[in-house]
């Protein structure tokens, strides 16, 4: 699979509004606010920011590994092949 066309796939997964569910991308914002909210003002902000982007980084690339590059289910991912797109999760 050529370089651009990776980078967009991974791109359309990762900012999809199906690929995770209500519960999981509320969550993920909440604790965004939260980190941001106690630890704007603290010598420690962009570390802890850093390392929550790179363990965000770290889960995506772990799905990926574990789903064979979005072609197959994996916790909870739910591939669905009639979906072009991909980002079938429920």
């Amino acid at each position: 699979m050529p370089l651009n066309k990776t980078i967009r796939r991974e791109l359309e997964v990762a900012f999809s509004k199906r690929s995770q569910s209500h519960g999981v991308r509320a969550i993920k914002y909440i604790l965004l606010a939260v980190l941001v909210f106690f630890f704007y003002r603290s010598r420690l902000f962009w570390i802890i920011l850093g390392s929550a982007f790179i363990l965000a980084i770290a889960v995506h690339l772990f799905y990926r590994y574990k789903t064979k590059a979005w072609t197959r289910s994996y916790g909870g991912w739910k591939y669905d092949k009639d979906d072009p797109a991909g980002d079938s999760v429920h």
